[in-house]
């Protein structure tokens, strides 16, 4: 029987059309069994926050948080929700087309990798429009010290499409604590250190203007993540330096939506367990 497969497209502040559009692409193309949008709507924030009014195609399930959880937090919980053998997640802006990001999900369904890696940075990709310069900068030099701290050597560590078999998100996920932007490389960190089987897929990249990413501030963020990805990942090693600099008191992001009862049916609250 043929693996199912869940996409999960996280959203903060998207356009509605082009997020439409690209649904409706990975609904043609990829038809996934579950395919599921994690919009991030902060009370306050001047945009489309109704799933109603963003008109997603049919079959598509949206859940609002009403506040900003942040990229990773908003995959960790559509991943929590899916049922699938296969999950996946690509970015609401299309950057990544859906044959693409098929390919990235194809490796995880044959069952030849644990965890496959979209990657713009890689020799075989196809770039049809490249970021700024300082974005250019940022990002390939962020890839460079990530090649040098973890044990997964890749080309690109943040494109946003990547796909993993269900019973390795279930070996990962309670080692994932970054809630924003730095989560994928915590994901690929923690994979690598539990010896998971990692592949990085070329795709075709196109940059798409009005990004929520700062090229400075976040790329600070995840230059710290990345210390901490690798701190983390070093703990999975039984690293004895890195045991004696743990701190016990951190909550993964799983239990943080446990705690707040995550699921519940309880009406004063969002989907998020944030009240409403």
């Amino acid at each position: 029987m043929q693996p199912t497969v869940g996409v999960v497209v996280p959203a903060y502040n998207p356009k509605p059309g082009r997020l439409r559009t690209y649904l409706r692409s990975i609904r043609r193309t990829i038809d996934p069994d579950e395919l599921r949008v994690e919009l991030d709507a902060p009370v306050g924030v001047a945009a489309v926050t109704d799933p109603d009014d963003l008109d997603l195609p049919e079959g598509v399930d949206c859940n609002v948080a009403r506040r900003r959880r942040g990229k990773g937090a908003a995959i960790t919980a559509g991943f929590e929700a899916l049922s699938t053998d296969v999950y996946a997640f690509a970015d609401a802006d299309g950057a990544t087309p859906a044959e693409s990001f098929e390919s990235v999900i194809d490796p995880a369904v044959d069952g030849t990798v644990d965890l496959a890696v979209g990657s713009r940075r890689h020799p075989d990709a196809i770039v049809r429009s490249h970021q700024t310069l300082a974005r250019r900068f940022l990002g390939d030099g962020f890839a460079w010290v990530a090649r040098r701290l973890l044990e997964a050597q890749l080309y690109d560590y943040q494109c946003g499409a990547k796909a993993l078999t269900a019973e390795a998100w279930m070996g990962i996920r309670d080692h994932l604590y970054e809630p924003g932007f730095a989560w994928d490389i915590e994901l690929i960190a923690v994979a690598g250190a539990l010896d998971y089987r990692l592949r990085e897929v070329p795709v075709a990249w196109e940059d798409q203007p009005g990004s929520t990413v700062s090229p400075v501030s976040d790329t600070l963020d995840m230059g710290r993540g990345l210390l901490v990805a690798r701190h983390r990942a070093r703990l999975i090693r039984d690293d004895r330096l890195h045991r004696l600099l743990d701190r016990e008191d951190e909550v993964s992001l799983v239990d943080r939506r446990e705690r707040r009862g995550a699921g519940t049916a309880d009406p004063t609250t969002d989907p998020d367990g944030e009240p409403r």
